[in-house]
């Protein structure tokens, strides 16, 4: 054999061996939602389904939650790099485990989703009417956890608490075993509706509307990942298509929750990621500056409402909770609809 044909033979060889390894080796991330599959967290589902991620060089597995202070919890441990979960939540973790501070690093709900609502018939229709009312709320509802900040806001200086199960929540008000309940705005309004309440018989005080500016969820990182700084702007990066895939046709979104979930009501989650969309996240702020960052002096203002609101000793520094420094140029993140 010529030397040239040997130098080809070892050539070849080599590109063998090189073409057995991965072309772009993918960085493992376990993110977990805050929640089940539902209209609006598809946007995540869209991104996956899509390659998004995968081709910010990440292999990531999305799973369902248990509420938001599990999925800070979970990030916190380490069991997951990523998750989506409430702001405040985050805030009250920080405040408590300094120095081991998750981070929020790209905000979602603009304007938080919680609230408290009452039936028309009740006579109540300002929230001094809820003045020795019994508001019916499962313990770890972010709204009913806020709703003392909103009673002092507004003057009101007692009420009755109705332990309640998030099953029985809408149940309890629609029978008047309670006065009012708080939740979610696109679950307790949705709720109501699938047990026979049109929208226009709810009386719906949304806590921002009344002195509670605060926002909602967004995506946290551990400690540790704040560290890998291409792949949390990868991540970032990708989960910005699938907002933006979702907000032109949002039907995208409905289409891959029903893949992981076959049994989810599409025309419900159609309807709950329709109101997300009008009511939390396309806000005048989102509108004017994109998707992701924060308004600096109304974050400040917000945690130190819900640090009150929560009776915790110190209120974490507003940069120990959210930061904008991952986030894709404004121009990627500016949404139209």
């Amino acid at each position: 054999m010529s030397k040239f044909a040997k130098m080809l033979g070892g050539a070849a060889a080599v590109a063998l061996a090189l073409g057995s390894l991965p072309a772009n080796a993918q960085t493992a991330i376990k993110f977990t939602l805050d929640w089940v599959f539902q209209g609006p967290t598809s946007p995540f589902l869209v991104a996956l389904e899509k390659g998004y991620y995968k081709a910010e060089g990440l292999d990531v597995t999305m799973d369902p939650g248990q509420g938001s202070a599990g999925a800070v919890q979970r990030v916190a441990t380490g069991a997951y790099q990523i998750g989506f979960a409430d702001v405040n939540s985050t805030i009250e973790y920080n405040a408590k485990n300094p120095g081991k501070e998750v981070l929020c690093v790209f905000m979602v709900y603009d304007f938080a989703p919680f609230g408290v609502y009452a039936l028309k018939k009740s006579g109540i229709k300002t929230p001094k009417d809820l003045e020795g009312k019994k508001l019916g709320a499962p313990v770890f509802d972010a709204s009913f956890r806020l709703f003392p900040a909103f009673a002092k806001k507004n003057g009101i200086s007692k009420w009755e608490h109705v332990n309640l199960t998030p099953q029985l929540r809408e149940q309890s008000l629609v029978q008047g075993t309670v006065d009012f309940i708080s939740g979610h705005y696109f679950s307790s309004m949705l709720d109501l509706k699938a047990r026979g309440v049109a929208f226009e018989d709810i009386v719906a005080m949304r806590l921002v509307d009344f002195g509670m500016d605060v926002y909602g969820n967004g995506v946290v990182i551990s400690g540790e990942m704040a560290k890998n700084e291409k792949a949390v702007k990868g991540f970032l990066a990708a989960t910005m298509k699938g907002w933006k895939d979702v907000i032109a046709n949002p039907q995208l979104g409905i289409a891959a929750a029903k893949k992981r979930d076959p049994l989810i009501d599409e025309k419900l989650e159609m309807e709950r990621l329709k109101i997300s969309l009008e009511t939390n996240i396309l806000t005048p702020y989102v509108k004017a500056n994109g998707m992701g960052d924060v308004d600096p002096a109304r974050f400040a203002r917000a945690v130190k409402d819900v640090s009150e609101a929560f009776g915790l000793p110190n209120a974490p520094a507003p940069d120990k909770v959210f930061s904008n420094a991952y986030l894709p140029p404004k121009a990627d993140r500016m949404v139209s609809k």
